[in-house]
């Protein structure tokens, strides 16, 4: 029989994904035969081919599943989904279905399945598909990622079961995420008092991490849709820290810290010049990710020589400063098929953050 474990979330970057890719790599010395399905997919790209959700595309390229692939995305959305079903073009029930149609298979084939659910509970719920109908409907347990905090979490979290009972679906772990490693034991004391009349386990999950938080060149490129001037081997670099270049040369350079993108106006050659010196040197290598150039004024020829002889990563854009720098602020970075230190020190994380046996004998 399959073991299958629904992972919901309070909200979205509370690290489903995550969850799920430590969950696979711990199960995978447990059991045989081990499955992945996303079965609502909001995030669409093309993968081998096939418009898949981009999770799933994860998961089947870090774990060689991509003869499942099919199986691991039934549903992917478009721009005009929504639209067609609010309008009564679609039938929400085929996408049902399909959802229901693959996860059967999945679970002849699997001896323990994670169903990766989308978003906060109710996303879905627009076509009828929201989380918690989804785990009932698939009769899988449910354990539930959360934020890493106290009174916040508890509130998140109360609002979130409130549609899972409404549902029937069983809820049966909190995995409280991203918690400050000086006060995890605070954190899961409490959150265990909150829920101690109630069945449901409280367990630790990640403690938080800027390599994991933090977004690399590439995933910032895509974010900004810009082109990415940079050698391979500096794409997959991690970006810790976003500074404005608009102060004076020596004030940008003072306030330089460990791998440091900074938004340069195309005008300001003087901090172009510098920056890109400074690059050669040991001491600021680490310090500096590379280089977002804004800006209308076209670089004058001998900067962008000096650019390109330091061989500095660089963007180029005609986007304001404010906007670049609030896209990159709001946005929380997920894990990409290339991103492979992420993805290795999540798998190296998981064996001494997670307690699987726990999970495992509740699900």
């Amino acid at each position: 029989m399959c073991k299958k474990i629904f992972i919901a979330a309070t909200g979205q970057h509370c690290g489903k994904t995550t969850t799920s890719l430590s969950l696979l790599h711990l199960a995978r010395k447990k059991y045989q035969r081990v499955g992945f399905i996303k079965p609502f997919g909001p995030k669409r790209t093309n993968y081998l081919g096939q418009f898949v959700d981009v999770d799933a595309a994860l998961i089947a390229h870090v774990y060689g599943m991509e003869d499942q692939l099919e199986l691991m995305s039934p549903v992917v959305l478009d721009s005009h989904t929504t639209r067609d079903v609010l309008e009564g073009k679609e039938d929400p029930r085929h996408y049902l279905d399909a959802i229901c149609r693959a996860t059967a298979a999945l679970e002849k084939k699997c001896d323990f399945l994670i169903i990766e659910g989308a978003g906060h509970t109710g996303v879905g719920s627009v076509v009828g598909l929201n989380n918690a109908k989804l785990a009932r409907q698939l009769d899988a347990p449910v354990l539930m990622v959360a934020g890493g905090g106290v009174g916040n979490v508890i509130d998140a979290i109360e609002l979130n079961l409130a549609l899972f009972r409404e549902a029937g679906a069983e809820v049966r772990m909190i995995l409280p995420n991203k918690l400050f490693k000086d006060k995890r034991e605070a954190t899961l004391k409490y959150l265990q008092l909150a829920f101690k009349n109630t069945n449901i386990q409280v367990s630790g999950g990640f403690n938080y991490s800027p390599i994991l938080a933090n977004p690399t060149l590439r995933y910032l490129a895509d974010l900004l849709q810009l082109e990415l001037q940079a050698e391979n081997s500096q794409t997959s670099q991690i970006v810790h820290h976003v500074q404005l270049g608009a102060a004076s040369t020596q004030r940008v350079v003072d306030l330089l810290q460990e791998s440091t993108l900074v938004i340069v106006p195309s005008s300001r050659d003087e901090v172009l010049v510098m920056l890109s010196t400074l690059y050669h040197l040991p001491e600021f290598k680490n310090k500096i990710a590379g280089l977002i150039i804004n800006g209308l004024v076209p670089l004058a020829e001998i900067v962008q020589r000096v650019i390109d002889d330091a061989k500095i990563p660089y963007m180029r854009t005609t986007e304001t400063m404010a906007n670049l720098y609030t896209t990159i602020q709001e946005d929380v970075a997920k894990i990409g098929a290339d991103d492979e230190e992420k993805i290795a020190l999540v798998q190296q994380l998981a064996e001494s953050d997670l307690n699987f046996e726990l999970i495992d004998s509740l699900f």
